[in-house]
């Protein structure tokens, strides 16, 4: 009995230990921005420099041979023409008014008159028929008050706001300073609840451009709002940006916008499972995440070859994307294909717990992971829904967190709607002027 009962202490302890060194394995090998999917910002202790996923090129940094150059170039139609003409000679001093000019250099400079508001005011009068009816003229669209702002002005505070990332406190110091308007905190409030209720119809043709789309990538952030953690969530494709604010991670947010899915898509995503089990046809995987903790898994188990492995399988593929021969891509393709079947087939070690649980999970993903080997314009990553949601980080970062729920969601109609001139070579500003002369939405 005795014997029996050290064997089983000893079964216990051995448990206890590898349960040990599992936690203590965190610590030797902490994940970080480089090896997972943690922002730099939760780093403990900043990793080397030149630790991204990107591989040496062998170029000199700067500008590289036959690249085209950029310069400020002349104005065929100047605003104004200036003539320095000389009107005496500079060696004897004799009048030179009567003789004619010859040759000429020219040289311009560019540069902004002082900004000045425009005043404009409206006076409407009566007239009296000879039938005895009074008609009197109405006040144009907009011009609902004594004193208000007109549309260039509501459309600048946008872009001041989604675009440049401004603070109220410094758009007022800005419209004080630039412009001489003295408006109120209050004020700017006003004029972006009015430009995002205008913006809305803009807004919801994009969501359904999107929901028709063939390829749409997606992602998700926090985003702090009065003080509780709330999420923004984005929808895009090459072309469009749908930006929607939400307080839940979950699926709700996914159908509160999309209740039906992309059933006619592929969607490019991240390994969250909320975006996992979104309705599409297809699916594929960021694979810069898997890289990403691939470095950690590799550095955290040394001696596997199972993760080194499969981290070059993942990078091969990325590499036959760029590859523009078209047989030479199905030959490779089909290489790639058998190269995961067989490492699929031959797991790594289960003491390597994490690395073990990733094979399970690339086991759930595995028909995803290749996606846009075979369908043209999926791309293997996710970097353009990772910069349709980057804007929400940097406002916070500049403005600090949304007081409301519906500043929030007026940021995200917003920036959708700037996202999307961008994406199509407009000007945002003179987009944001036309939207600010539309008829606003009526609201409940």
């Amino acid at each position: 009995m005795r014997l029996e009962r050290l064997e089983y202490r000893v079964l216990e302890l051995e448990k206890e230990n590898a349960q040990l060194r599992e936690r203590l394995a965190k610590y030797e090998n902490p994940k970080n921005s480089r090896n997972s999917s943690i922002p730099p910002s939760k780093d403990g202790n900043r990793p080397k420099k030149n630790q991204s996923l990107r591989r040496s090129t062998g170029k000199k940094p700067g500008g590289q041979l036959g690249r085209k150059g950029h310069t400020l170039e002349m104005t065929s139609v100047p605003d104004r023409i200036i003539d320095l003409v000389p009107q005496y000679c500079n060696n004897c001093g004799l009048s030179l008014e009567k003789v004619i000019a010859v040759g000429h250099r020219t040289r311009q400079i560019v540069d902004i008159p002082p900004v000045k508001a425009v005043w404009t005011q409206y006076r409407t009068y009566g007239k009296k028929c000879d039938c005895g009816r009074c008609t009197v003229t109405d006040f144009p669209q907009g011009v609902d008050a004594p004193v208000s702002y007109g549309g260039n002005i509501e459309a600048l505070i946008g872009y001041f706001h989604a675009r440049q990332y401004l603070p109220f406190a410094r758009m007022k110091e800005m419209m004080n300073d630039v412009f001489n308007i003295d408006i109120s905190e209050g004020g700017l409030h006003c004029l972006l609840n009015r430009f995002a209720n205008r913006a809305t119809p803009f807004y919801q043709m994009i969501r359904e451009r999107i929901s028709s789309a063939m390829v749409i990538g997606t992602d998700e952030t926090g985003v702090k709002v009065n003080g509780d953690k709330n999420w923004f969530w984005t929808w895009q494709t090459s072309r469009l940006t749908y930006i929607a604010h939400s307080n839940t991670r979950g699926k709700l947010a996914i159908e509160a916008n999309f209740p039906h899915g992309f059933p006619n898509a592929t969607l490019v995503r991240d390994g969250w499972r909320a975006q996992m089990a979104t309705k599409a046809k297809y699916h594929q995987t960021c694979l810069p995440h898997l890289l990403r903790h691939l470095n950690y898994l590799n550095e955290k188990y040394g001696g596997n070859q199972w993760g080194k492995n499969f981290q070059a399988l993942l990078y091969d593929a990325i590499n036959l994307s760029k590859n523009q021969n078209i047989g030479q891509r199905d030959i490779e393709r089909t290489n790639i294909v058998q190269r995961l079947g067989k490492l699929m087939e031959r797991p790594p070690d289960k003491e390597h717990g994490e690395l073990y649980t990733f094979y399970k999970r690339m086991c759930r993903e595995r028909r995803h992971l290749f996606t846009f080997l075979f369908i043209q314009d999926v791309p293997s990553d996710n970097n353009a829904s990772e910069r349709a949601i980057r804007n929400v980080k940097v406002k916070q970062k500049i403005s600090g967190q949304f007081k409301t729920a519906k500043a929030a969601q007026n940021f995200a109609k917003i920036r959708s709607v700037i996202d999307t001139t961008i994406k199509n070579g407009m000007n945002v500003l003179d987009a944001l002027a036309l939207i600010a002369e539309a008829k606003p939405q009526k609201t409940n």
